[in-house]
């Protein structure tokens, strides 16, 4: 019964904040908070026609200063979250709120570490595309397939620390690196996109 209301109220939360302002609303605060730093949140899937409703939205914003706290805590839970899920990248709206904010995991860093993306625009990018093979998401359980992508991008973003970055990002084989694809994955999110929209000959 818990989990029932918990999903009803993700879904209430993601259609009905959809408004001009950029502080997080009452609704999306008290989703953030119905746990604690150490609790999951539940991920929206497409095998659901509620979710996929919300996946399909584009995302808002986010105030840095205002909402410093809840996003604190956002973060702490998505970086549970994406553990959890075993994943490389876990984008907001894909646990209901329609926020410009996603994690990934560097995969061209040493330790490969988890890394908050806050407010990210590609700035540039490659005039060619490549086949990246296998790509699959968290929300789209049991599939994957081979999506266009970029294989190098220029991209502007804050991370949780605040900081303004500005950096290229390359790579599209899993054998060695490919950031540039899981960021342009968890890009897609914020703008309504999952990468079966993106399929190679599609």
């Amino acid at each position: 019964m818990k989990i029932k209301i918990l999903i009803i109220f993700q879904i209430i939360v993601s259609i009905t904040f959809i408004s001009c302002g950029k502080e997080m609303t009452k609704e999306e605060k008290a989703l953030i908070n119905s746990g604690k730093a150490n609790e999951a949140f539940r991920v929206l899937l497409t095998t659901d026609k509620q979710d996929s409703l919300v996946l399909r939205q584009k995302s808002k914003t986010i105030e840095l200063t205002k909402d410093a706290d809840d996003l604190k805590l956002f973060i702490e839970r998505l970086k549970v979250t994406l553990e959890v899920e075993k994943g490389v990248g876990i984008a907001a709206p894909q646990v209901g709120i329609l926020r410009n904010l996603f994690l990934i995991v560097r995969v061209d860093k040493p330790g490969a570490p988890v890394e908050a993306v806050i407010n990210p625009t590609i700035v540039a990018h490659s005039d060619e595309t490549v086949c990246f093979e296998s790509d699959g998401c968290l929300s789209i359980p049991e599939t994957s397939g081979n999506s266009i992508r970029y294989p190098w991008i220029e991209v502007e973003y804050f991370n949780e620390n605040g900081d303004k970055i500005r950096e290229k990002l390359t790579g599209h084989s899993r054998e060695d690196n490919f950031a540039a694809i899981i960021f342009q994955h968890e890009y897609d999110h914020l703008r309504g996109i999952l990468f079966i929209d993106k399929l190679c000959g599609k």
